[in-house]
């Protein structure tokens, strides 16, 4: 199987945006706050939003089933209150269920939480519960900077993090570290914001010891692991300074990178670097880059062009491609077989 780690539901129907625009709206007019029933969403507009989209692209493309979950820019946390996400993350995670149960085959959820800047993230478990024991989600999306760019949040080593954890290591269950919109004219969303996200969890997991308090707790890198595998010496060097194992011991028992990574040097670079057994399919599409490559006539995001491309062995390809999700992601791997997969 061809099992892409990193989707979201960029292409929802937009009526879910209406409903949110009223919903923000009503921030400064609670009296305009729009109610939970009135979005109507039917399983027709959301066949028709995942044939033309996802759907087709993934059988265009080779691939066999998607990790899928929220818009990652829609998650917004940043804005209103805990309740404010509370209900657009219930939303947003049951719209991608029912995808997941219109095409059982091609798609299997995972959760947004309903963070917000300030709130303890025990809030978040009733969600996170939720969308694993009722909608058999496989993982979590897990904003380390709710506040949009202004990075107010502890270090994602802090116990402020530790009921998420407590939780993921309890369900066996990774989560993808995974920012949302940039509210900082600094930061651009997806070019800066989501780069320098991946980066700083990395160095993050390097300076503290998170992993000796919850030795199987699995978290992925996205976007090719920002700058991290590009700059692999420097964060080696980084650690022996600060007298941290290598980083072998330190950290890839635990965390992984996913191959959103949109040219083919790229991923030359992150499958000789980083051991395979660390490295996950994925394309994240349709997403931040959805244009098509002047250079070589193919979009950006057709992730397994590179991964064909690249000096791996069968064996190689089959552990990015299925192999490592399976592992990582044990609720999958039961889905997939109670589904004789």
């Amino acid at each position: 199987m061809i099992i892409d780690i990193h989707g979201h539901y960029t292409t929802a129907p937009k009526a879910l945006e209406d409903w949110r625009n009223r919903q923000i709206a009503a921030l400064k007019d609670p009296s305009q706050a729009p109610k939970v029933s009135e979005l109507h969403i039917s399983d027709d507009d959301l066949r028709q939003t995942i044939e033309q989209n996802q759907l087709r692209l993934m059988k265009e493309r080779g691939a066999d089933l998607t990790i899928f979950s929220p818009r990652a820019s829609f998650m917004a946390h940043h804005i209103g209150d805990f309740q404010t996400s509370s209900t657009w993350s219930a939303i947003c995670n049951e719209l991608c269920y029912r995808v997941s149960q219109l095409f059982p085959e091609h798609f299997i959820g995972a959760a947004m939480l309903p963070q917000s800047p300030g709130v303890d993230p025990k809030t978040c478990i009733p969600e996170l519960e939720k969308c694993v024991n009722e909608y058999g989600m496989v993982g979590i999306n897990l904003n380390p900077d709710p506040s949009g760019g202004h990075w107010t949040s502890p270090p994602l080593t802090d116990r402020h993090w530790y009921p998420i954890y407590e939780k993921m290591v309890e369900y066996d269950i990774p989560a993808m570290i995974h920012v949302s919109t940039s509210c900082n004219a600094c930061f651009h969303t997806t070019g800066a914001h989501y780069i320098n996200a991946d980066t700083t969890a990395v160095m993050q997991l390097i300076q503290g010891d998170l992993f000796k308090d919850f030795p199987t707790l699995k978290f992925v890198i996205p976007h090719g692991g920002g700058a991290a595998p590009y700059h692999w010496g420097r964060y080696r060097g980084l650690a022996q300074e600060m007298k941290k194992p290598l980083l072998d011991e330190h950290l890839l028992n635990n965390i992984y990178f996913d191959t959103c990574v949109y040219h083919q040097p790229g991923i030359d670079l992150l499958t000789r670097v980083i051991p395979l057994k660390n490295v996950m399919f994925a394309s994240e599409m349709i997403g931040a880059v959805r244009g098509i490559d002047p250079e070589t006539g193919h979009y950006y995001d057709d992730t397994k062009r590179y991964i064909e491309a690249a000096d791996l062995t069968t064996e190689e390809r089959h552990m990015i491609y299925e192999g490592n999700a399976r592992r990582v992601y044990s609720r999958l791997d039961a889905a997939l077989k109670a589904q004789g997969r």
